[in-house]
């Protein structure tokens, strides 16, 4: 009988699968020789046991590291002072002002705003004193406003103005724009404290409070935002030697010089000590000179008026260091920034400011 082809590969796959089996049932585990590719099918291979390899790491604990940051000190935003009532940081900034001329000297208050901005007006300057940290009663001379105060002013969120009235141009602008005036002319702003000192000559003797001016204010009238940045505790200024500048400002010579003793610079008016009535001379933790643009006022062309947006070249003096720069200002509602040569903020000393705003080239360093 002739054998089926197919009956010899059955019996060797039935073999194989009886070993298999055979294996499977034996319960270890087995590994094959990685050094040898052939199996014989007639030898077992010895049992080879295996044993885990326990890996044992050490544990860590790491306890997560607390760093405090302490909250900022709330600060006074028109000097960086710290705040020491938050009553009167809470309140709107007043600003009035104050007449120069030599009939008004000495005046009342000048060494008690934050910011004062000097202005040319006609054949002389004029003074933008600008309160909120501290106040003054009296304060003043106080005389007329210019178109200028309302773009120059127009970053302190809606300040009290404090004046003593204007022709019917200069007052329809600023009775237009965003300032919350208080004319002597005016009934309703009595209660600023106007009166007229006796024992001067008007116009020279228009004098009010800043206390009453704050009770003037509308309930919605809020605080200045910042207006510049300031060097922290123990950080120096860095520049050149800055102890001193002079100018001239239209008719009127005006020197700042540092007193490093007292830590301050110290004003003069045409070579005399320019005083306040009760605080001795005028003087103030850093000076700002702003070379601007004068152009005739639209409503008074008699009356020059600083363009105090756009940018120009500033001399920033403080702590006897001069630091030359930028500033630099979009619009009527934005701060003045001050940048130096780099792009890097120019950074004040946390005290009082006052600002030249000069024509171009009109002030000297020393």
């Amino acid at each position: 009988m002739r054998t089926s082809p197919f009956r010899r590969p059955r019996r060797q796959f039935a073999a194989l699968l009886a070993a298999a089996l055979l294996v499977a049932c034996g319960g270890e585990t087995t590994t094959a020789d990685p050094t040898s590719s052939t199996a014989a099918a007639s030898t077992s291979a010895a049992p080879t046991s295996t044993e885990a390899t326990t890996t044992t790491l050490a544990t860590t604990t790491s306890e997560a590291t607390t760093t405090t940051v302490p909250a900022p000190v709330p600060v006074y935003p028109l000097t960086g002072l710290p705040v020491t009532d938050p009553a009167v940081a809470a309140r709107p900034a007043v600003v009035v002002k104050i007449d120069n001329n030599a009939k008004a000297r000495p005046q009342s208050g000048l060494n008690s705003a934050d910011i004062v901005f000097e202005e040319i007006v006609e054949v002389q300057t004029r003074f933008a004193a600008v309160f909120h940290s501290q106040g003054s009663d009296p304060v003043g001379p106080i005389r007329s406003g210019r178109t200028q105060d309302v773009d120059l002013l127009g970053s302190l969120n809606r300040p009290m103005f404090v004046w003593s009235g204007g022709n019917p141009g200069v007052t329809r602008v600023i009775e237009n724009s965003d300032l919350r005036e208080l004319s002597a002319l005016k009934s309703s702003a009595q209660g600023a404290g106007f009166y007229r000192e006796s024992s001067r000559s008007a116009p020279h003797n228009l004098y009010a409070t800043t206390s009453g001016a704050w009770s003037l204010a509308p309930a919605d009238a809020g605080p200045p935002p910042q207006q510049f940045q300031y060097l922290a505790p123990g950080q120096a200024p860095v520049g050149e030697a800055g102890a001193a500048c002079n100018g001239e400002m239209d008719g009127l010579r005006v020197e700042w010089r540092y007193d490093a003793a007292a830590g301050m610079y110290l004003r003069t008016n045409n070579g005399t000590p320019h005083n306040d009535l009760a605080s001795g001379q005028i003087n103030t933790n850093n000076v700002v000179v702003m070379f601007v643009n004068y152009q005739a006022s639209q409503v008074d062309n008699r009356s020059p008026e600083a363009q105090t947006i756009g940018s120009g070249e500033v001399w920033v003096f403080t702590q006897g260091v001069l630091v030359r720069g930028t500033w630099s200002r979009a619009d009527r509602l934005s701060p003045i920034t001050l940048s130096d040569s780099s792009g890097n903020p120019i950074l004040l000393t946390p005290g009082r400011t006052w600002v030249e705003l000069a024509r171009n080239g009109s002030f000297n360093v020393g």
